[in-house]
């Protein structure tokens, strides 16, 4: 069951599990969530909702999915953990935890969560195997 949840867990811990970006293709009230963000940051029309949001498609598949679809492709941890390490997430390295996720998760609160489930994610997988 793990397994099935972790692949809802972005390379840097959050959860995308309620995402609206993933969602909005096939749930209304997501897809209404997108849209009254996207027409709050002027990147759709005033007069436009819902459907237009739900036309577009996939949003993001996450982490390990379509970049061209992906909501922040030019992430840098994105970019660290999957591009250039080839790892599944942040807490596969063995740099973990490095600076450039302390800095990050340091930003909110919701990223610090992040960075906290991802130091549980280790700590399973470490006792796991010992």
């Amino acid at each position: 069951m793990r397994d099935a949840r972790e692949r809802l867990i972005a390379v840097c811990g959050l959860d995308c599990t309620g995402c609206e970006l993933r969602l909005a293709p096939t749930d209304e009230g997501a897809a209404a969530e997108v849209a009254a963000w996207f027409r709050s940051r002027g990147w759709l029309k005033e007069n436009k909702g819902a459907a237009e949001v739900r036309a577009r498609g996939t949003l993001c598949a996450g982490c390990h999915g379509d970049r061209t679809t992906h909501w922040s492709a030019d992430c840098k941890l994105l970019q660290c953990c999957v591009d250039k390490r080839k790892l599944k997430h942040c807490s596969d390295c063995p740099d973990f935890v490095c600076p450039e996720l302390s800095a990050w998760a340091a930003r909110n609160s919701r990223y610090a969560a992040a960075l906290a489930r991802l130091k549980t994610i280790r700590e399973e997988r470490r006792m796991q195997a010992g």
